[in-house]
Protein backbone atom coordinates (compact mmCIF):
# COMPACT_ATOMS: atom_id res chain seq x y z
CA UNK A 1 0.00 0.00 0.00
CA UNK A 2 2.82 2.34 0.93
CA UNK A 3 4.52 1.48 -2.35
CA UNK A 4 1.42 2.46 -4.36
CA UNK A 5 1.17 5.76 -2.47
CA UNK A 6 4.80 6.56 -3.15
CA UNK A 7 4.30 5.81 -6.86
CA UNK A 8 1.27 8.12 -6.97
CA UNK A 9 3.16 10.92 -5.27
CA UNK A 10 6.16 10.45 -7.56
CA UNK A 11 3.91 10.48 -10.64
CA UNK A 12 2.24 13.66 -9.39
CA UNK A 13 5.57 15.43 -8.83
CA UNK A 14 6.90 14.42 -12.25
CA UNK A 15 3.70 15.65 -13.89
CA UNK A 16 3.83 19.00 -12.09
CA UNK A 17 7.53 19.37 -12.97
CA UNK A 18 6.86 18.61 -16.65
CA UNK A 19 4.02 21.11 -16.77
CA UNK A 20 6.27 23.76 -15.18
CA UNK A 21 9.02 23.15 -17.76
CA UNK A 22 6.45 23.19 -20.57
CA UNK A 23 5.00 26.49 -19.35
CA UNK A 24 8.44 28.05 -18.98
CA UNK A 25 9.42 26.84 -22.47
CA UNK A 26 6.18 28.19 -23.94
CA UNK A 27 6.68 31.51 -22.15
CA UNK A 28 10.27 31.79 -23.38
CA UNK A 29 9.20 30.98 -26.96
CA UNK A 30 6.47 33.62 -26.73
CA UNK A 31 8.91 36.26 -25.49
CA UNK A 32 11.43 35.46 -28.23
CA UNK A 33 8.75 35.35 -30.93
CA UNK A 34 7.45 38.80 -29.95
CA UNK A 35 10.87 40.45 -30.04
CA UNK A 36 11.17 43.08 -32.79
CA UNK A 37 12.97 42.21 -35.99
CA UNK A 38 15.90 44.38 -37.03
CA UNK A 39 16.61 45.50 -40.59
CA UNK A 40 19.74 47.59 -41.18
CA UNK A 41 19.92 48.99 -44.73
CA UNK A 42 23.45 50.26 -45.31
CA UNK A 43 24.22 51.82 -48.70
CA UNK A 44 27.72 52.42 -49.99
CA UNK A 45 29.13 55.92 -50.62
CA UNK A 46 25.69 57.58 -50.58
CA UNK A 47 26.04 61.31 -49.98
CA UNK A 48 24.08 63.39 -47.50
CA UNK A 49 22.28 65.08 -50.40
CA UNK A 50 21.62 61.96 -52.48
CA UNK A 51 18.05 61.37 -51.26
CA UNK A 52 15.18 63.78 -51.72
CA UNK A 53 14.24 64.14 -48.04
CA UNK A 54 17.80 65.36 -47.40
CA UNK A 55 17.74 67.91 -50.22
CA UNK A 56 18.09 66.11 -53.55
CA UNK A 57 16.10 67.96 -56.24
CA UNK A 58 17.00 66.17 -59.49
CA UNK A 59 15.15 62.95 -58.71
CA UNK A 60 12.86 61.49 -56.04
CA UNK A 61 13.44 58.74 -53.49
CA UNK A 62 9.93 58.22 -52.08
CA UNK A 63 10.50 54.78 -50.56
CA UNK A 64 13.63 55.78 -48.66
CA UNK A 65 11.99 59.05 -47.62
CA UNK A 66 9.05 57.08 -46.21
CA UNK A 67 11.31 55.51 -43.58
CA UNK A 68 11.94 59.01 -42.23
CA UNK A 69 8.30 60.03 -42.61
CA UNK A 70 7.27 57.02 -40.54
CA UNK A 71 10.08 57.52 -38.05
CA UNK A 72 12.96 59.79 -37.10
CA UNK A 73 15.61 61.42 -39.29
CA UNK A 74 18.95 62.48 -37.82
CA UNK A 75 20.26 65.52 -39.66
CA UNK A 76 23.63 65.53 -37.87
CA UNK A 77 24.62 61.88 -37.96
CA UNK A 78 28.27 60.88 -38.30
CA UNK A 79 30.46 57.93 -39.12
CA UNK A 80 33.99 57.78 -37.64
CA UNK A 81 35.88 57.46 -40.92
CA UNK A 82 35.20 58.75 -44.43
CA UNK A 83 35.83 55.33 -45.98
CA UNK A 84 34.35 51.87 -45.83
CA UNK A 85 35.87 49.18 -43.63
CA UNK A 86 36.48 51.02 -40.33
CA UNK A 87 33.06 52.66 -40.60
CA UNK A 88 31.35 49.29 -41.09
CA UNK A 89 33.30 47.69 -38.25
CA UNK A 90 32.21 50.49 -35.93
CA UNK A 91 28.56 50.02 -36.89
CA UNK A 92 28.70 46.30 -36.05
CA UNK A 93 30.75 46.60 -32.84
CA UNK A 94 29.79 49.98 -31.35
CA UNK A 95 33.51 50.73 -31.06
CA UNK A 96 35.73 53.48 -32.50
CA UNK A 97 38.29 52.22 -35.08
CA UNK A 98 41.23 52.75 -32.73
CA UNK A 99 39.48 50.35 -30.36
CA UNK A 100 38.41 47.63 -32.80
CA UNK A 101 41.73 48.10 -34.64
CA UNK A 102 40.51 47.93 -38.23
CA UNK A 103 41.65 51.32 -39.50
CA UNK A 104 42.19 50.68 -43.22
CA UNK A 105 40.35 48.99 -46.07
CA UNK A 106 41.24 45.34 -46.75
CA UNK A 107 41.99 45.17 -50.48
CA UNK A 108 42.36 41.76 -52.17
CA UNK A 109 44.00 43.08 -55.33
CA UNK A 110 46.45 45.53 -53.76
CA UNK A 111 49.40 43.22 -54.41
CA UNK A 112 50.00 42.58 -50.70
CA UNK A 113 48.22 39.83 -48.75
CA UNK A 114 48.07 40.45 -45.01
CA UNK A 115 46.67 37.59 -42.91
CA UNK A 116 45.41 39.86 -40.13
CA UNK A 117 43.72 42.38 -42.44
CA UNK A 118 40.15 42.32 -41.16
CA UNK A 119 37.96 42.74 -38.10
CA UNK A 120 39.63 40.81 -35.30
CA UNK A 121 37.73 37.59 -34.49
CA UNK A 122 37.73 38.55 -30.80
CA UNK A 123 35.56 41.59 -31.50
CA UNK A 124 31.92 41.11 -30.46
CA UNK A 125 29.44 41.99 -33.21
CA UNK A 126 25.71 42.75 -33.26
CA UNK A 127 24.81 39.29 -34.65
CA UNK A 128 26.87 37.56 -31.96
CA UNK A 129 25.03 39.53 -29.27
CA UNK A 130 21.63 38.97 -30.90
CA UNK A 131 22.22 35.22 -31.26
CA UNK A 132 22.01 34.99 -27.46
CA UNK A 133 18.63 36.72 -27.69
CA UNK A 134 17.23 34.06 -30.02
CA UNK A 135 17.74 35.91 -33.31
CA UNK A 136 18.53 34.37 -36.70
CA UNK A 137 20.79 36.67 -38.72
CA UNK A 138 21.86 37.17 -42.30
CA UNK A 139 24.27 39.58 -43.99
CA UNK A 140 23.65 40.42 -47.63
CA UNK A 141 25.92 42.51 -49.83
CA UNK A 142 29.20 44.22 -49.12
CA UNK A 143 31.18 43.00 -46.11
CA UNK A 144 34.67 44.57 -46.33
CA UNK A 145 35.75 43.42 -42.88
CA UNK A 146 38.23 40.88 -44.21
CA UNK A 147 38.21 38.45 -47.13
CA UNK A 148 40.06 35.53 -45.53
CA UNK A 149 37.83 32.72 -44.14
CA UNK A 150 38.50 33.64 -40.51
CA UNK A 151 36.96 37.08 -41.17
CA UNK A 152 33.91 35.90 -43.16
CA UNK A 153 30.49 37.07 -41.91
CA UNK A 154 29.59 33.50 -40.86
CA UNK A 155 32.74 33.49 -38.70
CA UNK A 156 31.77 36.83 -37.14
CA UNK A 157 28.29 35.95 -35.87
CA UNK A 158 26.01 35.89 -38.91
CA UNK A 159 24.13 32.64 -39.56
CA UNK A 160 24.03 33.27 -43.32
CA UNK A 161 25.84 35.41 -45.87
CA UNK A 162 25.40 36.26 -49.54
CA UNK A 163 27.41 38.92 -51.33
CA UNK A 164 30.78 40.36 -52.36
CA UNK A 165 33.29 40.37 -49.50
CA UNK A 166 34.75 43.80 -50.38
CA UNK A 167 34.14 46.77 -52.67
CA UNK A 168 32.59 46.03 -56.05
CA UNK A 169 35.57 47.57 -57.88
CA UNK A 170 38.08 45.18 -56.31
CA UNK A 171 39.11 42.05 -58.16
CA UNK A 172 38.08 39.27 -58.22
CA UNK A 173 34.43 40.36 -58.21
CA UNK A 174 32.70 37.23 -56.96
CA UNK A 175 29.62 36.26 -54.98
CA UNK A 176 30.20 34.28 -51.79
CA UNK A 177 27.39 32.28 -50.20
CA UNK A 178 28.28 31.51 -46.60
CA UNK A 179 31.81 30.15 -47.28
CA UNK A 180 31.70 29.22 -50.95
CA UNK A 181 32.23 31.12 -54.19
CA UNK A 182 29.08 30.59 -56.28
CA UNK A 183 29.39 33.25 -59.00
CA UNK A 184 32.40 34.72 -60.82
CA UNK A 185 32.50 37.13 -62.57
CA UNK A 186 29.46 39.16 -61.52
CA UNK A 187 27.33 41.26 -63.84
CA UNK A 188 26.75 44.18 -61.50
CA UNK A 189 23.79 45.47 -63.48
CA UNK A 190 21.74 42.85 -61.65
CA UNK A 191 23.35 43.29 -58.23
CA UNK A 192 20.77 45.56 -56.57
CA UNK A 193 17.94 43.29 -57.74
CA UNK A 194 19.84 40.17 -56.67
CA UNK A 195 20.45 41.45 -53.14
CA UNK A 196 16.82 42.52 -52.84
CA UNK A 197 15.52 39.11 -53.87
CA UNK A 198 17.78 37.42 -51.31
CA UNK A 199 16.57 39.82 -48.61
CA UNK A 200 12.91 39.14 -49.39
CA UNK A 201 13.49 35.38 -49.42
CA UNK A 202 15.13 35.54 -45.97
CA UNK A 203 12.36 37.71 -44.52
CA UNK A 204 9.65 35.36 -45.77
CA UNK A 205 11.51 32.33 -44.44
CA UNK A 206 12.01 33.87 -41.00
CA UNK A 207 8.70 35.74 -40.65
CA UNK A 208 7.66 33.66 -37.61
CA UNK A 209 10.94 34.24 -35.75
CA UNK A 210 12.89 37.33 -34.70
CA UNK A 211 15.53 38.11 -37.29
CA UNK A 212 18.43 40.47 -37.89
CA UNK A 213 18.97 41.36 -41.54
CA UNK A 214 22.02 43.42 -42.47
CA UNK A 215 21.34 44.53 -46.07
CA UNK A 216 24.53 46.23 -47.28
CA UNK A 217 23.90 47.34 -50.87
CA UNK A 218 26.88 47.85 -53.17
CA UNK A 219 25.46 50.93 -54.84
CA UNK A 220 26.19 53.76 -55.40
CA UNK A 221 29.84 52.74 -54.92
CA UNK A 222 31.68 52.76 -58.22
CA UNK A 223 31.39 51.23 -60.73
CA UNK A 224 27.85 52.52 -61.03
CA UNK A 225 25.62 49.73 -62.33
CA UNK A 226 21.89 49.56 -62.96
CA UNK A 227 19.41 47.15 -64.55
CA UNK A 228 17.77 47.85 -67.90
CA UNK A 229 14.52 48.69 -66.11
CA UNK A 230 16.09 51.86 -64.67
CA UNK A 231 18.85 52.59 -67.17
CA UNK A 232 18.21 55.77 -69.19
CA UNK A 233 21.02 56.04 -71.75
CA UNK A 234 19.00 58.64 -73.63
CA UNK A 235 19.61 61.00 -70.70
CA UNK A 236 23.35 61.80 -70.60
CA UNK A 237 25.20 62.13 -67.28
CA UNK A 238 22.27 60.50 -65.49
CA UNK A 239 23.70 57.10 -64.50
CA UNK A 240 24.08 58.06 -60.84
CA UNK A 241 20.42 59.10 -60.69
CA UNK A 242 19.42 55.81 -62.37
CA UNK A 243 21.30 53.88 -59.69
CA UNK A 244 19.63 55.78 -56.83
CA UNK A 245 16.18 55.37 -58.36
CA UNK A 246 16.73 51.62 -58.58
CA UNK A 247 17.96 51.49 -54.99
CA UNK A 248 14.88 53.37 -53.86
CA UNK A 249 12.54 51.07 -55.78
CA UNK A 250 14.12 47.94 -54.33
CA UNK A 251 14.18 49.26 -50.78
CA UNK A 252 10.47 49.89 -51.31
CA UNK A 253 10.03 46.23 -52.27
CA UNK A 254 11.67 45.07 -49.05
CA UNK A 255 9.51 47.41 -46.96
CA UNK A 256 6.38 46.26 -48.84
CA UNK A 257 7.26 42.65 -48.01
CA UNK A 258 7.41 43.48 -44.30
CA UNK A 259 4.04 45.18 -44.60
CA UNK A 260 2.42 42.31 -46.53
CA UNK A 261 3.62 39.85 -43.88
CA UNK A 262 2.18 42.15 -41.17
CA UNK A 263 5.54 42.45 -39.41
CA UNK A 264 6.53 46.00 -40.44
CA UNK A 265 5.33 47.57 -37.18
CA UNK A 266 7.36 44.99 -35.27
CA UNK A 267 10.54 45.68 -37.24
CA UNK A 268 13.19 48.25 -36.35
CA UNK A 269 14.31 49.67 -39.70
CA UNK A 270 17.52 51.68 -40.02
CA UNK A 271 18.69 53.38 -43.22
CA UNK A 272 22.11 55.01 -43.53
CA UNK A 273 25.30 55.34 -45.57
CA UNK A 274 28.78 54.16 -44.59
CA UNK A 275 30.45 57.48 -45.50
CA UNK A 276 30.17 60.46 -47.81
CA UNK A 277 29.92 60.38 -51.62
CA UNK A 278 32.52 59.70 -54.25
CA UNK A 279 32.44 61.57 -57.56
CA UNK A 280 28.96 61.94 -59.00
CA UNK A 281 27.11 62.04 -55.69
CA UNK A 282 26.02 64.99 -53.58
CA UNK A 283 27.27 66.04 -50.16
CA UNK A 284 24.16 68.17 -49.70
CA UNK A 285 26.17 71.38 -49.90
CA UNK A 286 28.82 70.38 -47.34
CA UNK A 287 32.54 70.64 -47.99
CA UNK A 288 34.55 67.65 -49.11
CA UNK A 289 33.72 64.08 -50.08
CA UNK A 290 34.59 60.48 -49.33
CA UNK A 291 38.15 60.10 -47.96
CA UNK A 292 38.04 63.56 -46.32
CA UNK A 293 36.97 64.39 -42.77
CA UNK A 294 35.19 67.56 -43.80
CA UNK A 295 31.44 67.32 -43.21
CA UNK A 296 30.90 65.97 -46.73
CA UNK A 297 32.96 62.88 -45.91
CA UNK A 298 31.62 61.91 -42.50
CA UNK A 299 28.08 63.34 -42.14
CA UNK A 300 25.56 60.88 -43.60
CA UNK A 301 21.79 60.52 -43.86
CA UNK A 302 20.28 58.41 -41.07
CA UNK A 303 16.68 57.31 -40.46
CA UNK A 304 15.10 54.91 -38.00
CA UNK A 305 11.53 53.60 -38.01
CA UNK A 306 9.89 51.67 -35.17
CA UNK A 307 6.37 52.94 -34.42
CA UNK A 308 6.14 51.18 -31.05
CA UNK A 309 8.86 53.48 -29.71
CA UNK A 310 9.57 56.41 -32.03
CA UNK A 311 7.31 59.23 -33.24
CA UNK A 312 6.56 59.81 -36.90
CA UNK A 313 8.17 62.42 -39.14
CA UNK A 314 10.53 63.80 -36.49
CA UNK A 315 13.88 65.43 -37.20
CA UNK A 316 16.72 65.48 -34.67
CA UNK A 317 19.68 67.84 -35.17
CA UNK A 318 21.69 66.78 -32.09
CA UNK A 319 25.03 65.32 -33.26
CA UNK A 320 24.87 61.51 -33.11
CA UNK A 321 27.09 58.80 -34.56
CA UNK A 322 27.21 55.17 -35.65
CA UNK A 323 28.70 53.74 -32.40
CA UNK A 324 25.28 54.57 -30.88
CA UNK A 325 23.50 51.98 -33.03
CA UNK A 326 24.54 48.80 -31.18
CA UNK A 327 23.60 49.93 -27.63
CA UNK A 328 20.37 51.47 -28.94
CA UNK A 329 19.34 48.24 -30.67
CA UNK A 330 20.10 46.27 -27.51
CA UNK A 331 17.79 48.55 -25.54
CA UNK A 332 15.01 48.31 -28.14
CA UNK A 333 15.22 44.51 -28.25
CA UNK A 334 15.78 44.08 -24.50
CA UNK A 335 19.05 42.24 -25.07
CA UNK A 336 21.54 42.57 -22.24
CA UNK A 337 25.02 43.82 -23.08
CA UNK A 338 28.14 42.38 -21.52
CA UNK A 339 29.38 45.09 -19.17
CA UNK A 340 32.97 44.10 -19.94
CA UNK A 341 32.67 45.32 -23.54
CA UNK A 342 33.94 48.89 -23.88
CA UNK A 343 31.62 50.79 -26.21
CA UNK A 344 32.08 54.27 -27.67
CA UNK A 345 28.38 54.88 -28.29
CA UNK A 346 25.35 55.21 -26.05
CA UNK A 347 21.68 54.33 -26.15
CA UNK A 348 20.10 57.26 -28.01
CA UNK A 349 16.46 56.13 -27.73
CA UNK A 350 15.45 59.11 -25.60
CA UNK A 351 17.28 61.54 -27.93
CA UNK A 352 15.49 60.12 -30.97
CA UNK A 353 12.20 60.45 -29.08
CA UNK A 354 12.96 64.13 -28.46
CA UNK A 355 13.15 63.65 -24.69
CA UNK A 356 16.88 64.26 -24.22
CA UNK A 357 19.49 66.49 -25.83
CA UNK A 358 22.66 65.28 -24.13
CA UNK A 359 25.32 63.46 -26.14
CA UNK A 360 29.05 63.04 -25.66
CA UNK A 361 31.52 64.56 -28.15
CA UNK A 362 31.93 62.89 -31.55
CA UNK A 363 35.26 62.13 -33.19
CA UNK A 364 36.53 61.35 -36.69
CA UNK A 365 39.75 59.74 -37.80
CA UNK A 366 41.80 58.91 -40.90
CA UNK A 367 44.24 56.00 -40.89
CA UNK A 368 45.66 56.05 -37.35
CA UNK A 369 45.04 59.71 -36.50
CA UNK A 370 42.07 61.27 -34.76
CA UNK A 371 41.19 64.15 -37.06
CA UNK A 372 38.37 66.11 -35.45
CA UNK A 373 36.06 66.46 -32.48
CA UNK A 374 32.52 67.84 -32.58
CA UNK A 375 30.72 69.00 -29.45
CA UNK A 376 27.48 70.90 -29.78
CA UNK A 377 27.72 73.32 -32.67
CA UNK A 378 31.52 73.43 -32.76
CA UNK A 379 33.92 71.22 -34.69
CA UNK A 380 37.65 71.34 -34.02
CA UNK A 381 40.17 69.93 -36.48
CA UNK A 382 43.17 68.45 -34.68
CA UNK A 383 45.03 67.67 -37.90
CA UNK A 384 44.88 69.07 -41.41
CA UNK A 385 42.14 67.35 -43.42
CA UNK A 386 42.59 66.36 -47.05
CA UNK A 387 42.01 68.98 -49.71
CA UNK A 388 41.11 68.83 -53.39
CA UNK A 389 44.12 68.51 -55.64
CA UNK A 390 44.02 69.47 -59.29
CA UNK A 391 43.37 66.60 -61.69
CA UNK A 392 44.16 66.64 -65.40
CA UNK A 393 40.92 65.27 -66.77
CA UNK A 394 42.49 64.76 -70.17
CA UNK A 395 44.85 62.11 -68.80
CA UNK A 396 42.84 60.82 -65.82
CA UNK A 397 41.69 57.22 -65.95
CA UNK A 398 40.21 54.86 -63.40
CA UNK A 399 42.18 51.60 -63.08
CA UNK A 400 39.06 50.01 -61.57
CA UNK A 401 36.68 51.08 -64.32
CA UNK A 402 34.38 48.50 -65.98
CA UNK A 403 36.33 46.39 -68.46
CA UNK A 404 33.57 44.00 -69.55
CA UNK A 405 35.34 40.92 -68.19
CA UNK A 406 36.55 41.28 -64.59
CA UNK A 407 34.37 44.29 -63.73
CA UNK A 408 31.04 44.24 -65.54
CA UNK A 409 28.85 47.34 -65.47
CA UNK A 410 27.81 50.22 -67.74
CA UNK A 411 30.82 51.79 -69.43
CA UNK A 412 29.07 55.04 -70.31
CA UNK A 413 28.21 57.65 -67.69
CA UNK A 414 30.65 56.60 -64.97
CA UNK A 415 31.54 59.52 -62.68
CA UNK A 416 34.91 61.29 -62.90
CA UNK A 417 36.78 63.94 -60.87
CA UNK A 418 34.85 66.51 -62.90
CA UNK A 419 31.81 65.47 -60.86
CA UNK A 420 33.05 66.69 -57.46
CA UNK A 421 30.21 66.03 -55.00
CA UNK A 422 30.65 68.87 -52.51
CA UNK A 423 32.15 72.28 -51.80
CA UNK A 424 35.76 72.05 -52.92
CA UNK A 425 38.23 72.20 -49.99
CA UNK A 426 41.41 74.18 -50.42
CA UNK A 427 44.68 73.32 -48.71
CA UNK A 428 44.30 74.30 -45.03
CA UNK A 429 46.64 76.96 -43.71
CA UNK A 430 46.50 75.83 -40.09
CA UNK A 431 46.61 72.46 -38.37
CA UNK A 432 44.12 73.50 -35.68
CA UNK A 433 40.86 74.86 -37.10
CA UNK A 434 37.57 75.64 -35.38
CA UNK A 435 34.20 75.95 -37.10
CA UNK A 436 30.72 76.89 -35.91
CA UNK A 437 28.64 74.41 -37.92
CA UNK A 438 25.34 76.11 -37.12
CA UNK A 439 26.43 79.39 -38.71
CA UNK A 440 29.03 77.96 -41.09
CA UNK A 441 28.06 74.46 -42.29
CA UNK A 442 30.54 74.64 -45.19
CA UNK A 443 33.48 75.03 -42.77
CA UNK A 444 34.70 78.20 -44.44
CA UNK A 445 35.53 80.52 -41.52
CA UNK A 446 38.20 79.34 -39.11
CA UNK A 447 37.42 80.72 -35.63
CA UNK A 448 40.32 79.12 -33.74
CA UNK A 449 42.31 82.32 -33.22
CA UNK A 450 39.25 84.13 -31.83
CA UNK A 451 38.04 81.40 -29.45
CA UNK A 452 40.95 80.16 -27.38
CA UNK A 453 38.69 78.86 -24.58
CA UNK A 454 36.55 76.75 -26.90
CA UNK A 455 39.68 75.34 -28.56
CA UNK A 456 41.05 74.50 -25.11
CA UNK A 457 37.80 72.81 -24.08
CA UNK A 458 37.65 70.66 -27.21
CA UNK A 459 41.34 69.80 -26.98
CA UNK A 460 40.66 68.54 -23.45
CA UNK A 461 37.80 66.36 -24.75
CA UNK A 462 40.17 64.95 -27.37
CA UNK A 463 42.87 64.16 -24.80
CA UNK A 464 40.35 62.47 -22.50
CA UNK A 465 39.07 60.35 -25.36
CA UNK A 466 42.50 59.43 -26.68
CA UNK A 467 43.58 58.34 -23.20
CA UNK A 468 40.98 55.56 -23.27
CA UNK A 469 42.87 53.59 -25.94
Amino acid sequence: MKSESLKSILFFLITISSLFVLCRTSETHSVIKNKPNVLIILVDDLGYGDISSFGQKKYKTPNIDKIGTNGVSSTSFYVPTPYCAPSRATLLTGRFPLRHRLTKNPTPDAGVEIDNEGLHPDEITIPEIFKKGGYISKAIGKWHLGHKPKFFPVAQGFDEYYGILYSNDMRPVQIIQNKDTIKKPVDQRFLTTDYTEKAIEFIKRQKENPFLLYLAHAMPHKPLAVSDKFYTPETPNDLYADVIRELDYNIGKVMATLEELKILDNTIVIFMSDNGPWYGGSSGGFKGMKATTWEGGIRVPFMIQYPKVFPKNKKIDIPLWSPDILPTLCTLTNIELDSNIILDGKDITSILQGKNSMHAPIFSMHNEEIMSVRKGKYKLFLNKPRYRKKVDLATWSDPRAPDGTTIIAQTEGQATPADYPGVSPEKPKNKIQLFDLEKDPTESKDLASLNAEIVKELMLEYKKFKATF
